[in-house]
């Protein structure tokens, strides 16, 4: 761990967070933060934009960058998920790099990350879900993934649990940069409240449908008004492919669009604090994910070429 010169110089700085889908970065960032900044799932390769998140550990200011999985790309949507993801290196002072420790051949399936990290010197390895794993097999990955990689530093954390993210945060804020901080104290989130509405409505979408609807399901805040009286009204599409999909969200008589809609609107009421009417259509739009001009409202550009 590194020196501090002074205890109470003031920090700040920019921390990607990078891993394979699924391998908890998310949960990760929302603890750190004490608040939902990214959508959290059990669906795979969820996040789709860069989301900033601020935390604060004593006088630091650390500003986590939430990452698409990087997995190798086939189509047009998970090649500038994927090329987002590697671009946060170039603005972030550290990377962490987050391996769900309980899974099976980890060096091997994120040989792709392991590449792509070859010009880094500022990474450090988190091994996450350790309450999945024993003592003893978490200690051979620790020597597995160091000897694959010359991390800076090494974290056993469990995210979910909250266990060893307190010691990483004042880790990072021992590390970051002496200036002042960037966000005032009280923001936690660059994303603008119309797109986090629209991501918590997705995630609502994953929660209630699981494994019945495709990760291409994309959710727009569609309108925004503002009521005297302090209450809010918001309308969402959602975007599906084709019409047996729309018939899944719609779910028999309704009930499945009702579910989501009750689940985001409750949710949001309790981030904006204040009385929100939700209303939500579904609308389909043939093959809406390998078109570009769709692109903008995720805060993504294209691959130069199709190329990562």
């Amino acid at each position: 761990m590194s020196n501090k010169e002074n205890t109470n110089a003031i920090r700040c700085g920019f921390v990607s967070v990078i891993g394979i889908p699924n391998a908890g970065k998310s949960t990760l960032i929302n603890t750190l933060v004490g608040s939902k900044v990214s959508i959290v799932s059990r669906k795979v390769q969820t996040t789709r934009t860069r989301v900033l998140g601020m935390a604060a550990h004593d006088n630091t200011q650390i500003i986590l960058i939430d990452t698409p999985g990087i997995f190798k790309p086939t189509k047009t949507l998970e090649k500038a998920m994927v090329s987002a993801a590697l671009s946060s290196f170039e603005s972030a002072d550290y990377i962490l790099h987050m391996v769900d420790a309980a899974m099976k051949n980890p060096v091997e399936r994120n040989k792709m990350i392991l590449n792509s990290l070859a010009k880094q010197k500022n990474v450090i390895l988190i091994l996450n879900k350790i309450d999945k794993i024993s003592r003893f097999d978490l200690l051979g990955l620790t020597k597995e993934m160091n000897d694959a990689f010359p991390y800076v530093a090494t974290f056993m954390i469990s995210a979910t649990r909250n266990k060893g993210v307190k010691d990483l945060a004042g880790y990072l804020a021992g590390i970051l940069p002496e200036q002042p901080w960037i966000y005032p104290e009280d923001q936690m989130s660059d994303m603008p409240m119309r797109l986090m509405a629209a991501e918590i409505t997705r995630e609502k979408i994953f929660h209630q449908l699981h494994e019945e609807i495709p990760y291409s399901v994309f959710v727009e805040t569609e309108s925004w008004e503002d009521f005297d009286n302090g209450s809010v009204k918001i309308s969402q599409l959602i975007y599906v492919q084709r019409d047996s999909q729309k018939a899944i969200i719609l779910g028999k008589r309704g009930s499945k669009i009702g579910a989501i809609g009750q689940a985001s609107r409750k949710e949001l009421e309790e981030i904006m604090g204040q009385k929100v009417h939700l209303k939500i259509f579904v609308k389909v739009q043939e093959n809406w994910a390998e078109r570009v001009e769709n692109y903008e409202m995720f805060g993504l550009d294209i691959p130069q070429n199709g190329h990562i």
